[in-house]
């Protein structure tokens, strides 16, 4: 069985005044029904302006966009890359939706939740604007805001960031899509309100039995939701792999990286994170080599200065579990326990 959506190649860069920004570069993933994608990384990395290509909501008068987003629909695949804009507008919303970071800026504060959610309702149904009201509450009402009824009148400003998130997951499923993707959707929300929303995708998914791809700069929100992770950093996949291998057996130096700056119940009472030294590289100037070169502490390992002069295919070393760098798989093993990984 295909994918529901099928990555091959994209690449997304900017034109400035400074150079050439290469924001998204030679991305391949793919994404089945009922299967959730995490794509993780820091911010500048890549992970939205490629989500934002697959829905085809770059200017591509100020973008320079390559490579292919097959959707796999029942009535044949269509590429959303080199498909016409009018073809990509109707597949935004039924096919494919999107939760964006910030739902305050995402929601019109002059309309009611209601009027928002009625009005995606209607671009693919046919019925009155009461119809549209009674699929609002209904959708409310799943994504657990209380009072549903009388909060479809409210407006954006009257609910919390919390419920805010919901508003927005159900504005992106009141046409039952197929692919979702959710960009941070638990930014700027406390931990008990993260899991909430994390715990309302699943629950959505499996109702709906949607491919989910979720954007997040935190490897700590995706262990119960992701079945699959691709981590990204300046603009390319460094590793791919099943969400546990990532976990218990990263292969490469900035996932591991990753993993250690995250607080674990299991480690010493007043250990010390270990941060990952240095700043990312910008997009404008890449930097010869791998481009985690500056900051990786292992790179000394690789023979013949390789991370300096050569860029690291994305390679299979383990079956199912794809890494873009030099190091062999047993100098991996040592760099994991090294710096305390959770192997």
């Amino acid at each position: 069985m295909k994918p529901f959506l099928e990555v091959k190649n994209l690449s997304v860069s900017f034109p400035t005044q400074d150079g050439l920004v290469k924001a998204s570069n030679d991305i391949s993933f793919t994404v089945a029904r009922g299967e959730t994608l995490a794509i993780v990384g820091e911010s500048g990395s890549g992970k939205s302006v490629t989500s934002l290509a697959v829905m085809g909501l770059h200017n591509r008068n100020a973008a320079d966009i390559s490579g292919e987003a097959i959707l796999n629909l029942e009535t044949g695949p269509i590429d959303t890359i080199s498909a016409s804009p009018e073809v990509v507008r109707k597949l935004r919303g039924k096919s494919m939706a999107m939760i964006f970071q910030d739902p305050m800026s995402a929601l019109h504060p002059y309309y009611s939740i209601g009027d928002q959610i009625a009005e995606a309702w209607g671009l693919y149904n046919k019925g009155s604007k009461s119809d549209g009201i009674k699929r609002a509450v209904e959708m409310l009402d799943l994504v657990g805001i209380p009072e549903a009824a009388k909060r479809v009148k409210e407006f954006p400003h009257q609910f919390s960031g919390g419920m805010r998130q919901r508003v927005m997951i159900a504005m992106a499923l009141v046409n039952n899509p197929s692919l979702l993707i959710a960009d941070e959707p638990t930014t700027a929300l406390d931990v008990t309100v993260q899991s909430q929303i994390l715990k309302l995708l699943k629950d959505m998914q499996q109702e709906f039995n949607m491919a989910v791809i979720l954007i997040t700069h935190d490897l700590g929100v995706v262990a119960e939701v992701a079945d699959r992770a691709c981590v990204m950093y300046a603009g390319k996949i460094v590793e791919q792999s099943a969400i546990d291998d990532i976990y218990y057996t990263p292969d490469h130096p900035y996932t591991i990286g990753l993993l250690n700056s995250i607080p674990r119940v299991d480690q010493l009472e007043g250990k010390r994170l270990l941060a990952i030294p240095g700043q990312p590289p910008s997009l404008i100037s890449l930097p010869r080599g791998c481009a985690f070169r500056g900051r990786c502490t292992f790179s000394r390992l690789v023979p013949n200065n390789r991370c300096a002069t050569e860029v690291p295919n994305l390679d299979e070393k383990i079956k199912g579990h794809f890494s873009r760098c030099h190091l062999t798989e047993a100098q991996l093993t040592v760099a994991r326990t090294s710096v305390g990984s959770r192997v």
